[in-house]
C-alpha cells in the first residue's frame, strides 16, 4: 500500500492518478444507470409537482427582488439546487463509505502506485459527476415542462457541478468520521435538512427573522441558489462573485478536512 502522508493536515498531494479510479467507478456505474438515474430524479420531480403545481395553485406568484414570479419557477430554480447537493451528498456517503469501509475497494487501489489523496479526489470528483448527471436529467424535464426557456441556464450547469463538488468535500468529512451507516443520519438531520429549509428552496430568505437570515445568507445552498434562480429568470445574479466564492471556500475547505480526516483513519 502507497505511504499515508505523515502529517495528516499536510497541502493535498494530487496527480492524474486520480482519472483511473474515477473510470473504475465509471464502469462499475454504467451497469446501474438507467436505475440510478430514475431513483435520482423521481424524488425532486415529484416535490416538484406536488408543491410546484398543488401549493403553486394556492400560492400564485411570489415576489423576488420587487419582480413578481410563478412559484413553480421559484421552487424549480431552487429545488435543482437541492438536487445537486442530495446527488453529491448521498454518493460521497453511502456509496464511497462502501468502497471504503465495507468493500475494502480503496484499500485495493492503493497496493497500485495511488496515494490516498488522490483516491479521495477521484470520490469527490466522481460525486460531483453524479451530481452534474442528475440535474441534467432533471433540467431536461424542466425545460420539457416549459417551466422557463432562459438561454442563461447554460451557464447553470457548470454552477452546479460547482455546487455538486462542494456538498461532495463536505459529505468526505462525515464519511471519513463514520463507523457505519448510521452515522449518516446526524448530517442529514443537524445540517442538510436545516440548510434546505433555509436557504430560500421553498419560500423567500425574507421570511426569515433578520438573525437567522444573517446566517442563512452565508449557507453553501443560499449560495447556489442566488446563482441559479436569477439564471431560470433571464437574470445575471448579482453579487455573483460572493455567491461563487462562498462554494469555493467551502469545497477548498471542507476537501482538505476531509482529506486530513482520511489520512488519520488510514493511517490508524
Amino acid at each position: 500500500m502507497s505511504q499515508i502522508h505523515n502529517n495528516i493536515w499536510a497541502p493535498p498531494r494530487l496527480s492524474m492518478r486520480w482519472w483511473p479510479v474515477f473510470r473504475r467507478n465509471l464502469l462499475v456505474w454504467q451497469k446501474l444507470a438507467i436505475p440510478s438515474l430514475v431513483g435520482n430524479i423521481a424524488e425532486p420531480l415529484m416535490w416538484l409537482v406536488a408543491f410546484g403545481y398543488g401549493l403553486g395553485a394556492l400560492v400564485g406568484q411570489v415576489e423576488l427582488g420587487g419582480e413578481k414570479v410563478p412559484y413553480i419557477l421559484f421552487l424549480a430554480s431552487g429545488s435543482i439546487c437541492m438536487s445537486a447537493m442530495n446527488a453529491a451528498t448521498f454518493e460521497a456517503l453511502y456509496s464511497a463509505f462502501s468502497r471504503m469501509h465495507v468493500q475494502k475497494t480503496w484499500d485495493g487501489i492503493m497496493n497500485a502506485p495511488v496515494r490516498l489523496d488522490d483516491v479521495v479526489l477521484a470520490e469527490m470528483l466522481w460525486a460531483a459527476f453524479k451530481a452534474l448527471f442528475t440535474v441534467t436529467a432533471i433540467l431536461g424535464v424542466m425545460l420539457g415542462l416549459g417551466i422557463s426557456h432562459s438561454p442563461k441556464l447554460l451557464v447553470a450547469w457548470p454552477v452546479l457541478l460547482g455546487v455538486g463538488i462542494t456538498f461532495s468535500c463536505m459529505a468526505l468529512i462525515f464519511n471519513a468520521l463514520a463507523k457505519g451507516y448510521d452515522f449518516f443520519t446526524y448530517y442529514f438531520t443537524l445540517f442538510l435538512t436545516p440548510m434546505m429549509f433555509l436557504s430560500g428552496i421553498f419560500f423567500p430568505r425574507d421570511q426569515l427573522p433578520p438573525v437567522v437570515r444573517a446566517i442563512a445568507d452565508w449557507l453553501p445552498l443560499s449560495a447556489a441558489v442566488d446563482l441559479v434562480r436569477p439564471l431560470f429568470m433571464d437574470r445575471w445574479p448579482e453579487d455573483g462573485l460572493r455567491h461563487a466564492l462562498v462554494l469555493l471556500v467551502f469545497s477548498v475547505a471542507s476537501f482538505w478536512i476531509a482529506l486530513a480526516l482520511t489520512r488519520r483513519r488510514f493511517r490508524g
